[in-house]
């Protein structure tokens, strides 16, 4: 990423909030250019609960677009993810 001129933040963390309250923090691997999630894994086969986890920090932090890398399987893997929930503030 920063080969390619990209702004990112590596092991990002954010508070989160319920109801106004801050009840906790979550750290995704790479936040790119503010408005990117970027889960790395290395697990033999992406589970639901990877998704799972994905998803939850795209709602989390009101990010739209997510990716969800793997390269524990036998060839890279990727998934392009979407937060259904995103609001444009």
């Amino acid at each position: 990423m920063k080969l390619e001129g990209l702004n990112f933040n590596r092991e990002f963390e954010m508070p989160i909030f319920y109801r106004d309250y801050q009840i906790g923090t979550r750290r995704v691997d790479f936040l790119v250019e503010g408005v990117i999630s970027v889960e790395i894994k290395a697990t033999t086969k992406l589970d639901e609960t990877n998704f799972a986890q994905a998803i939850n920090y795209l709602e989390a932090y009101n990010l739209e677009i997510g990716l969800l890398i793997n390269f524990g399987e036998m060839s890279l893997k990727f998934k392009r993810l979407t937060n259904k929930k995103f609001k444009v503030v």
